[in-house]
C-alpha cells in the first residue's frame, strides 16, 4: 500500500509535471478533502476568505517538539475562515488565532500553501483548467 502524501507534496509533483495530461493524473490519484480546498479556496472566486490579506506573523512548525499535525486532518477548520461560515461569528481577533494555530502546527509547506489559498494566489504551475479538469464541479463559480 502507497503512502498517502502531503498536500504540499501532491502539489509539487503536480506543478512539476510536463504535460497537463501528468498534472491532472497526479491530482486524481492523490485525491483528498484537504487537497480539494486547497485547490478550490484558490481558486473559486465564490469562496470569499474572512481573513486579513497577507502572511500573518508565525512560527512556523520545525517538526522537533511535536510532529506537525496534518493538513489532511487540519483542513475542516478552514471553515472558520470562510466569509458566512461558522467563524463569521467570532472576534477578528479569535478566528485569526485560530488561524495561526493551523498554519504553526502543520508541515511549513502546507502552512505556505495554506497562507497562499487565502490570499488567491494561484500555484505555480496549475491552472483552473488543470484543477476543474480533475476534478470536475468542484469549482462553483463560472468566471
Amino acid at each position: 500500500m502507497m503512502a498517502t502524501l502531503m498536500v504540499h507534496e501532491v502539489i509539487g509533483q503536480a506543478e512539476k509535471a510536463k504535460s497537463k495530461k501528468d498534472k491532472i493524473e497526479i491530482l486524481k490519484k492523490n485525491e483528498s478533502w484537504a487537497l480539494k480546498d486547497i485547490l478550490r479556496g484558490t481558486y473559486d472566486s465564490k469562496v470569499k476568505w474572512n481573513l486579513p490579506k497577507g502572511k500573518p506573523p508565525y512560527t512556523p512548525n520545525d517538526g522537533q517538539h511535536n510532529a506537525p499535525s496534518n493538513l489532511l486532518k487540519r483542513n475542516v477548520d478552514f471553515k472558520y475562515f470562510v466569509e458566512g461560515g461558522p467563524g463569521a461569528e467570532l472576534p477578528s481577533y479569535k478566528r485569526e488565532s485560530i488561524f495561526v494555530g493551523l498554519i504553526e502546527a502543520v508541515a511549513p509547506e502546507d502552512a505556505l500553501l495554506v497562507i497562499s489559498m487565502i490570499n488567491k494566489e494561484p500555484l505555480k504551475g496549475l491552472t483552473r483548467k488543470v484543477v476543474e479538469e480533475a476534478f470536475p464541479g468542484l469549482l462553483q463559480d463560472n468566471p
